[in-house]
Formats: C-alpha cells, sequence, structure tokens
C-alpha cells in the first residue's frame, strides 16, 4: 500500500491549518492586540516572545502546505497551474496559495525583521516595512476565503478523478 499521497494530504491539512489560523490569529488577534499594548507600554512581550516564534510557524507552515499541495497534484500540478480542463477550481486555488505564500517570504517576514528589531532599520524604515507587512498580511486574509473555497472544490474534484 503506498503511504505518500495520504502522508501528502495529512501534511497538507495539518501544515494548512497552522498556517492559515496564524494568519487569522495575526490579523484577528495579535495586530489589534499589539496596537493596544503598544498604548500601554506593554507590547515588548509580543514583539520579544510572541512575534518571532509565531512568524517561524507561520512561514514554514505556509512553504510545507504548498509543497504538500504540489505532492497531492503529482502529475496533475502543470495541469492545475494552467487551468486546463477540469483543474479551473483547483488551479485558482493553487494560484491563490502560491500568491500567499510569495506575500509570506517576500513582503511579510523581511519587513516583520525590520519591525521586530531582527535586521537594523531606521524608523522610516520600519514605518515603510510596518505598512507593507501590514497590506501583504491583509491581502492574504482576503485571499484565504476565496483560496479555501476552491481548495474545497479541488478535494471534490479529485476525490472524482481518484487522487
Amino acid at each position: 500500500m503506498d503511504y505518500l499521497p495520504g502522508l501528502a494530504r495529512w501534511l497538507h491539512i495539518v501544515a494548512g491549518i497552522t498556517w492559515i489560523g496564524l494568519l487569522y490569529y495575526f490579523n484577528l488577534v495579535q495586530i489589534p492586540a499589539l496596537k493596544d499594548a503598544t498604548a500601554d507600554g506593554s507590547a515588548g512581550g509580543i514583539t520579544k516572545h510572541v512575534a518571532p516564534r509565531a512568524l517561524l510557524w507561520f512561514r514554514w507552515s505556509a512553504v510545507a502546505t504548498w509543497l504538500a499541495g504540489a505532492a497531492i497534484l503529482q502529475e496533475y500540478f502543470i495541469s492545475a497551474f494552467t487551468f486546463q480542463s477540469g483543474f479551473e477550481g483547483i488551479g485558482v486555488g493553487s494560484w491563490l496559495g502560491t500568491i500567499m505564500l510569495f506575500n509570506v517570504w517576500v513582503l511579510i517576514w523581511p519587513n516583520q525583521q525590520k519591525i521586530l528589531g531582527m535586521v537594523q532599520a531606521s524608523d522610516e524604515e520600519k514605518a515603510k516595512a510596518r505598512r507593507v507587512a501590514f497590506l501583504a498580511s491583509r491581502t492574504n486574509l482576503a485571499l484565504s476565503f476565496p483560496m479555501l473555497f476552491f481548495m474545497g472544490l479541488g478535494w471534490t474534484h479529485r476525490a472524482l478523478i481518484g487522487l
């Protein structure tokens, strides 16, 4: 019995829950809490201890989710990413996930390093980094809803073709 497809599905689900759960945590809990904590001077614990650890899990669960999704698609990877007939839904979901992965690694993570003081940056650079990271994170939040819809649609399609 070949356990690799089942393992890939399991990893895709677990890593995806971790990634999207942290995305929702950042946007719905941490950002508003950080604003309040900054106002009363208690933000240090969040920025020093919580945010770096959460960002570690966030960015690597994004990679694991994407790679596991690619492994699930196997020989249908190109069909999905080029929207070939029958793969339009999973293709949209795959592209949305890819855009979100790009946002995590290219826009959110490098800017969060500046914001959290992990990388040297001037106050002006930190202000710009806050804006870019915020917008990229909110973009991912918005994209997550259609991405989850199309991934669910893709799961149904894969079940029909035996993936």
